[in-house]
């Protein structure tokens, strides 16, 4: 039986500099699975999917993968691997993804910046890489930083649906990690924030320093915002 996709919501509407963003652009969501199902209204399903997981999460092929839908894959948690105890909070576990995968964030807005077509940003739990990943393209073009910050606790209202799938497809291996991390603690993404608005220049700042361009950044507005 089909099932809505969990954690899904398209960017749409979102306020920002000179506008929001239009409408069936940029879609965030959990793990999709081939049957899924979007609500009325979301554009699905998309042709360009951005999937965060790391290598030993994906699939030979991605679940959503077919003619016409162009799959691209970066790791943003690669320093969370077996026999490496993970940090204790999700505040610490996002400024060591900052730290250690800055650069595939930045190919993460490239390309969503360059992608023709509805796009799908996703991880696990559509929460931690993708809020993220999402925060950091929010912020790039404008959005107020409360928007921002209420886009990512958005999740929490999700997290029944999330956690069922979890238990469907990974069994025990979600209990691997630390039971804080099941949480939408508004430090954590704050943290992400006050990282990128405290660096000279900040969020764009930051940007060039891990090596996007303004030309990413223009392309970024004139694909997303209308």
């Amino acid at each position: 039986m089909s099932e809505i996709v969990p954690n899904l919501r398209d960017l749409g509407g979102t306020d920002v500099a000179g506008g929001s963003i239009r409408p069936g652009r940029l879609l965030r969501s959990a793990l999709p699975q081939r049957d899924d199902v979007a609500p009325d209204g979301i554009v699905w399903p998309p042709k360009v999917i951005v999937d965060l997981r790391s290598e030993v999460e994906i699939e030979p092929e991605h679940p959503l993968s077919g003619p016409g839908v162009t799959v691209h894959n970066f790791p943003l948690l690669t320093a969370l691997r077996p026999g490496v105890a993970p940090p204790e909070s999700l505040a610490e576990l996002y400024q060591l993804m900052l730290q250690t995968t800055s650069r595939h964030l930045v190919e993460v807005v490239d390309t969503v910046a360059r992608a023709e077509d509805t796009t799908l940003v996703h991880c696990a739990a559509g929460k931690d890489r993708t809020g993220v990943s999402v925060a950091m393209v929010l912020a790039l073009l404008g959005a107020k930083r409360d928007d921002i910050v209420d886009d990512y606790l958005a999740t929490a209202r999700h997290q029944a649906e999330i956690q069922a799938r979890f238990r469907r497809m990974y069994k025990t291996r979600s209990a691997e990690l630390p039971a804080a991390y099941v949480a939408t603690p508004i430090e954590a993404i704050t943290g992400v924030l006050d990282t990128w608005e405290q660096h000279p220049g900040g969020p764009l700042g930051w940007f060039r320093r891990w090596g996007g361009t303004d030309e990413t950044v223009e392309r970024l507005r004139e694909n997303l915002v209308g």
